[in-house]
């Protein structure tokens, strides 16, 4: 290696991740027992039997969504990953707009789950040895925690993530396994997908549950430099993570249902939501499961966290190389090769966000996680109908050689989806939240209020420092640093194996907006 470059800053740790190491990351941020035992029994509640259709139907939509996705990705190799794409497709204002929904979104969806961490580590601490803990002392310790697997490599939380992504399927897996062997409480049935429990009156509600159980799926394109042939592996993770949770979640929910009988697991979910799923494995496989099943949850909790810390660690990085936020931001440790500062900086935001809320009493499931969680995962949203707009807009100004469905049907499909999905989530955030309509206004004004600022930023960006505005998601570049504002200091926007724009990947149009 050429002695020059032993002066040059250190980069993320390329070809690292393999497609099942980012299948690992993006299914562990959904947490599926988690959300499982958390959350389908209210989805039972008011959508009955036919709520394993919702998670199809949802899980179906964002594949429809991964096409156009994933096809972008081929074309766009900036790190930015949801804000390249929407500035690539719907101009730099807008793509400006949506990398501070992006840091709104993602960080929301991470700072809220300490909350969670706290009471599910406390009721687990009762129910299995009954001590009482204070929650506060657990999410401080799991900041710490999350920020130490953070601040290691990639692959060490690759290995990390996929042992405890194999313990929390594992324990569900037991229990449809138990389920399906003795014959469920009535005998198999297949009614939970016949139309007439599919499409009830609970369905949009249930739809609405089944969209936030997939929230982290799209962020298999963060880690793009640090992937092996990132043209196939983003895909085929991308595709695995939809497809396994889509399917998955509809198994277990249906596997549950006839645990209790299609006649009566609607009364149990409604007498008992939070011990439903423990009172099937305790009946199917035995007190036993029920505790690993109670643990779990709890290092369930933590994948979710650190999947989320990674991806909110790459897109502050890739925001400070673009200049956006301040540079020091961009630093990347020389023997982890980690977003080390950026993962300081949002471990301490985390721990204000938590304390805060502790300062006021606040409740750290119905407060804390539930307002911190659905500003996040609208923004998500959000951001995913933007960018399905922008596949479509996008292909349609730059020469290709892809097929009109990749380029148009499908993402034209999705958005017309995402929109729908979007406008229930929002109009059934009171069964999220179960707060007060003052509330819940101002959680689901929160995005669109992000998005003005975000515009407000790039008109001061254009205005003030037109390098920085200039540069915004443009492709991979060791050349051409902003001389007169501030601007990244680290070389990890330029991966060693990353090649200069070809013909064939033409710059987007939106570089003279």
């Amino acid at each position: 290696m050429p002695s020059s470059t032993s002066d040059e800053p250190p980069g993320l740790r390329t070809g690292t991740l393999t497609t099942a190491d980012i299948s690992f990351f993006v299914v562990s941020a959904a947490a599926p027992l988690t959300v499982m035992a958390g959350v389908a029994p209210i989805a039972l509640v008011l959508g009955g039997i036919g709520a394993p259709a919702g998670y199809l139907l949802a899980g179906l939509t964002l594949a429809v969504f991964a096409v156009g996705f994933t096809t972008m990705s081929r074309h766009v190799r900036s790190a930015g990953a949801f804000y390249a794409y929407i500035a690539r497709g719907l101009g730099k204002p807008l793509g400006i707009a949506a990398a501070l929904v992006a840091m709104v979104g993602y960080n929301g969806m991470e700072i809220g789950v300490y909350g969670l961490l706290g009471s599910a580590t406390a009721d687990t601490a009762h129910a299995l040895w009954g001590v009482d803990l204070p929650w506060l002392p657990i999410a401080l310790a799991g900041l710490l925690l999350i920020w130490y697997g953070g601040y290691r490599s990639i692959d060490f939380g690759a290995k990390v993530l996929g042992v405890l992504l194999v313990a929390e399927t594992g324990i569900l897996v037991l229990l449809a396994a138990g389920v399906l062997i003795e014959g469920g409480a009535d005998g198999l049935s297949l009614g939970s997908f016949a139309p007439g429990n599919v499409f009830v009156p609970g369905t949009a509600a249930v739809l609405a549950f089944a969209f936030s159980a997939f929230t982290g799926f799209e962020s298999t394109v963060i880690y793009r430099r640090e992937a092996r042939d990132p043209a196939r592996t983003i895909p085929r993770a991308t595709y695995i993570a939809v497809g396994f949770l889509g399917l998955f979640y509809a198994f277990v929910v249906w596997t549950v249902i006839q645990a209790f009988g299609n006649d009566k697991v609607v009364e149990a979910a409604a007498g008992d939501t939070g011990g439903l799923f423990f009172t099937a494995i305790t009946t199917y496989v035995g007190g036993w499961a029920a505790d690993l099943m109670h643990l779990f949850i709890v290092t369930s909790i933590i994948a979710s966290l650190l999947a989320f810390h990674n991806a909110i660690n790459r897109y502050g990085l890739a925001l400070a190389e673009e200049g956006v936020l301040p540079a020091a931001l961009g630093r990347v440790h020389p023997r982890h090769r980690s977003p080390y500062l950026a993962g300081a900086v949002q471990t301490v935001l985390g721990a204000v966000v938590v304390l805060g809320f502790a300062a006021v009493g606040a409740d750290p499931y119905t407060q804390l996680l539930l307002w911190v969680n659905t500003p996040g995962m609208l923004g998500l949203m959000a951001l995913m109908l933007l960018a399905a707009l922008a596949v479509v807009r996008y292909f349609r100004r730059v020469p290709h050689q892809e097929g009109a469905l990749r380029t148009l049907v499908a993402p034209a499909t999705a958005a017309v989806l995402l929109a729908v999905a979007l406008w229930l989530v929002a109009s059934k955030v009171d069964l999220f939240t179960g707060a007060s309509p003052t509330v819940n206004t101002v959680l689901v004004a929160v995005v669109p209020a992000v998005l003005v600022l975000g515009l407000l930023l790039a008109h001061r960006l254009r205005r003030n420092c037109p390098e920085v505005y200039a540069r915004f998601a443009a492709e991979p570049d060791t050349e051409g640093a902003d001389p007169s504002c501030p601007h990244p200091t680290s070389s990890s926007s330029t991966p060693a194996s990353a090649t200069p724009s070809s013909p064939g990947t033409p710059l987007s149009p939106s570089t003279t907006d």
